[in-house]
């Protein structure tokens, strides 16, 4: 009946126009032929087949055998797996051939010659601030020096003598020298290969039994002496790990004393000026031709319906369109006349009142001197003419962003149970979580997850928030240069950009989170754990010193170094009091759980007898202050002196706080026992980790959940 119906259907087709809509037409001539039988008649049987096999197996199967196979854990079939197998081959195969295809149109017509411009500009601009943060310029030039003398003995300078390199390459950038690199060492680079990447929930709980099996394999073939022996080598291998240094050893050791060592602050270069009715922070520092901005709105009274997207908008400026750039544009004019403009967010408490903040939303600029009004018409450009209605390109930051945030997670989940751990106890952090931890990874899944209902809503909330943010009464300014001319320059700008901000009215509201002991434990398919205790101190009366600096180094690198890592399995461990009162214990990928908290609360016990002779204290204080002293390139000075101005601290509280550590001893060590129950006893407990190991202690927690 089948190849039959199938005629007068398409005879039908011939005569209509679309669905039920028939015109005045003939039929389509269509008619059957012995082929068209021997096709129908081949698909009955592939059909006849396919459903017979796994009828035959089926029926050597009773009723009962079938519900207890279902009750087991489902094993994929060889075929289902290998047909993943072919579908994932072929769409690498596919995204191989679109990168090939897309390569030879980019050798064909040329690159972009202005984004080339722009990349060069930003690299060169990264090699004349020659930022490297903490790291001393000079260790960093020579470890630059070994990329080329080692494979060249005449040549040791080039990557550090690099500014003939770069007028070389900005004279190729029109004589298609980059198009050759990419068909020479791209297209037709033999040398390459695909990697496939096929994830398999579970896998670490089957790794995990095929160890315990080969290892109970391996044990049954040990004789009872055999075993003694490995029981006799673990002992010793744990007495050896516990056993300290010898001190006649420890003397070798060429050591600094305390008298070496400068007394005197770091002076805080800072100026506060004004423009018009704006706070200025001048700070007058050696820039090798750089200037540093950095406009600072106060976003402590934007509504909480609105505060929470903060971090969705900082994520969207500069990757929207603008009024007058595509966001394409709009990121090549960036590199090609600035070294970045970049937007923040910054939270600084009080120091003498920790329930007083300044929430910031903040947009740090640099550029050569010659480009401060290009760099600052930049940043006007994003503030107030950025069009968030393009609802596809926002889709695409978010779930950019989401993916960002997901594998930071997987790799730093130290920073994420800290976060939370903290936030149980402190607004502050809480207010940080809203800005860039949990709950704003929670508020961008939700969006990604929901996007059909979210879309039509967030450029209006964007928009809104933007109005409520970028104002000129929430506005502070903060510039870094050496010239006074810069900073009137500056000024200059800093007026024009002031009329572009938003006056319209808003509606205002203290921002606040809330805060309660959650306990949580985030399940996810790593071996290892992230496993934090937090708390605060401050909140038994007990006020900060310099010395809990020189704790934190001494745990780090004695008590939790020793349990946590050596005896533990850990990978690291780390641990910070800060002069707000939070304080937080963290361990990073570690094997344990269970025993890496019991560890935490012998810190008490180990503080409160403490015994530090004077070298070993002397090391402390020199770790201590290597830190406070870490070089700072001219950004990171002017940044140290806002801060510093923002938080209410003085060159006196300052100062004190280095005296403190300069002349502690090993009472003042074991006096901040106290200080270590405290923040212990508020019992703030966050884990990441894997999923059996957090159910096998979930009594630790209040409430479990997937990490992702």
């Amino acid at each position: 009946i089948g190849p039959f119906a199938g005629l007068g259907l398409c005879k039908v087709l011939g005569a209509s126009n679309g669905f039920l809509e028939f015109v005045n037409r003939r039929s389509l001539p269509v008619h059957m032929t012995i082929e068209a039988v021997v096709y129908a008649a081949i698909a009955v049987a592939v059909f006849f087949v396919t459903t017979m096999i796994p009828i035959v197996p089926a029926t050597k199967t009773t009723i009962v055998e079938h519900k207890q196979s279902k009750a087991k854990k489902k094993k994929h079939a060889l075929w289902e797996k290998v047909c993943l197998d072919f579908i994932l081959v072929g769409g690498s195969v596919g995204w191989l051939y679109y990168y090939n295809k897309t390569q030879e149109k980019l050798v064909a017509e040329g690159l972009d010659q202005k984004r080339l411009q722009a990349g060069l500009n930003y690299y060169e601009f990264k090699y004349r601030e020659a930022d490297y943060g903490i790291f001393p310029a000079g260790l960093m030039y020579g470890l630059q020096v070994m990329d080329s003398w080692l494979y060249d003995e005449t040549r040791p300078f080039i990557h550090i003598e690099a500014g003939d390199t770069y007028r070389s390459l900005r004279e190729k950038v029109e004589t298609g020298y980059f198009e050759q690199l990419i068909e020479k060492h791209l297209l037709h680079n033999p040398h390459r290969s695909v990697l496939l990447l096929v994830p398999e929930r579970g896998l670490t709980e089957k790794k995990d039994q095929e160890l315990a099996d080969r290892l109970q394999a391996y044990k049954e073939t040990l004789t009872a002496e055999e075993i003694e022996k490995i029981v006799e080598k673990t002992a010793a291998l744990k007495a050896f790990q516990e056993e300290p240094d010898r001190p006649e050893d420890l003397a070798k050791i060429p050591l600094l004393e305390r008298s070496d060592i400068r007394r005197e602050i770091e002076p805080i270069i800072l100026e506060e000026r004004k423009i018009e009715d704006t706070k200025l922070i001048y700070h007058k520092i050696e820039t090798n031709g750089v200037s540093y901005f950095r406009l600072l709105f106060d976003i402590s009274e934007v509504p909480a319906e609105l505060f929470a997207y903060v971090g969705i908008l900082k994520a969207a400026i500069g990757l929207v369109d603008t009024q007058n750039y595509s966001y394409q544009e709009l990121f090549t004019q960036t590199d090609l006349l600035t070294g970045g403009i970049v937007p923040v967010t910054n939270i600084y408490p009080n120091i003498t009142n920790p329930s007083e903040r300044k929430i910031t939303f903040e947009i740090k600029g640099k550029a050569f001197h010659a480009h401060l009004k290009d760099a600052m018409e930049l940043t006007a450009e994003m503030l107030v003419r950025s069009n968030y209605t393009d609802t596809k390109r926002l889709y695409e930051i978010l779930t950019e962003l989401k993916s960002r945030l997901q594998s930071s997670m997987i790799s730093a989940g130290h920073t994420i149970a800290a976060g939370r751990a903290m936030s149980y106890t402190s607004e502050t952090v809480a207010i940080q979580e809203i800005l860039s931890g949990m709950d704003f990874y929670r508020l961008g899944d939700r969006l990604c997850t929901n996007w059909d209902e979210e879309k039509e809503k967030l450029p209006e909330i964007l928009k809104r928030l933007s109005e409520c943010m970028f104002r000129p009464e929430n506005l502070m300014f903060d510039f870094t240069a050496e010239e006074e001319e810069q900073e009137k320059l500056f000024e200059a700008e800093a007026k024009a950009l002031k009329k572009d901000l938003f006056t319209c009215p808003v509606d205002r509201e203290p921002v606040h989170a809330a805060v309660s002991k959650k306990n949580e434990g985030f399940l996810s398919a790593s071996q290892v754990q992230y496993v934090c205790r937090a708390g605060n101190y401050k909140k038994n009366g007990l006020e900060y010193t310099g010395v809990l600096r020189m704790l934190r180094g001494i745990l780090n690198t004695d008590y939790l170094w020793n349990t946590v890592r050596v005896k533990g399995g850990a990978y690291g461990c780390m641990c910070s009091f800060g002069k707000s009162g939070d304080a937080y214990i963290a361990s990073y990928r570690d094997p344990n759980l269970g025993k890496t908290i019991e560890a935490y609360e012998g810190i008490v016990e180990y503080v409160a007898h403490f015994a530090g002779d004077e070298r070993s204290m002397t090391q402390a204080v020199i770790g201590t202050v290597s830190e406070m002293d870490a070089p700072m390139n001219p950004a990171a000075k002017a940044l140290r002196a806002l801060s510093i101005y923002l938080t209410g601290q003085t060159a006196e509280q300052l100062q004190k706080e280095r005296d403190q550590v300069l002349d502690a001893t090993a009472e003042d060590i074991r006096a901040l026992a106290g200080h270590m129950k405290a923040f212990l006893e508020d019992d703030c407990l966050c884990v990441v980790g894997n999923t059996k190991k957090i159910e096998e202690e979930k009594e630790r927690f209040g409430t479990l959940e997937q990490l992702l």
